[in-house]
């Protein structure tokens, strides 16, 4: 567990959390337990993404994947273990100082992002259009769920650290979110295209030899830039309702969108 959840990685939906807790004025030490819980998702679906079964993938951050590092059926219940324990922290942990009716809103926005609402179902999604022809509108349903949905939850976690948050700044924060989790996507395809197995820390090409759904598949290279571009112009719209406090969150759209690995 420890191999999958401490070894590297660009802990984008753990600075989601903190990034949003900032622009709506929460503590900061409240925070640390849904990045930490949010990740070890993160990390339990790579894992399980990874094996052959599934992606099939023997690289990742640039070292073995969990199952070639060890074996298939114990990458299998580091995967379960993982998923067990970010719901465990946020249940208990003392660290998460906040009423017992905001941390079952945490688990529950975390448990349908993970489920199949959201990542399980997307990713359910991304292999039944496996060697299948899909339309832009199917891609973003996809993809909303496999990728955007555990961002969403990343940044509307942080917020509900501050039990006074209103439901319009929710709503702004999740426009914002729903449009990065897409731009990461899109990236994400852009690169699988253009990079190396040195820069990506993971084999690349691997979309288009398991002939995967993809923004460069369905749209072309150039017009998934544009749409990645827009996308984090309207991120950016959105957060001009919260004002300065929301200039951490737009760096992070930057980076979500300038990214090389």
């Amino acid at each position: 567990m420890r191999y999958a959840s401490l070894n590297g990685g660009k802990r984008i939906r753990a600075m989601l959390v903190y990034a949003a807790g900032q622009a709506v004025d929460a503590e900061l030490a409240q925070l640390d337990i849904p990045a930490c819980a949010v990740e070890l998702i993160h990390a339990y679906s790579l894992v399980h993404d990874d094996l052959p079964a599934m992606d099939n993938d023997m690289l990742r951050r640039g070292k073995p994947t969990c199952h070639i590092a060890y074996d298939e059926a114990t990458a299998i219940l580091v995967g379960d273990g993982l998923h067990s324990l970010a719901f465990e922290l946020l249940a208990k942990d003392t660290a998460l100082n906040l009423s017992a009716t905001r941390r079952l809103v945490m688990i529950e926005t975390l448990a349908r992002a993970a489920g199949s609402h959201g990542m399980v179902g997307g990713q359910a999604k991304d292999i039944a259009a496996e060697g299948r022809k899909v339309d832009v509108e199917q891609l973003e349903k996809l993809h909303l769920g496999k990728t955007g949905a555990l961002i969403r939850a990343a940044v509307k976690m942080g917020a509900l650290t501050n039990e006074t948050v209103e439901a319009p700044t929710l709503n702004i924060l999740d426009e914002y979110a729903t449009q990065i989790g897409l731009a990461f996507q899109i990236v994400d395809d852009i690169l699988d295209e253009e990079s190396d197995a040195e820069t990506l820390g993971k084999n690349s090409g691997v979309d288009r030899a398991m002939e995967k759904a993809t923004y460069p598949s369905v749209l072309g290279l150039e017009a998934s830039r544009n749409m990645a571009q827009t996308l984090h112009t309207e991120a950016l719209s959105a957060l001009d309702k919260l004002g300065p406090r929301s200039h951490i969150l737009k760096e992070i759209a930057g980076i979500v969108v300038g990214r090389e690995h």
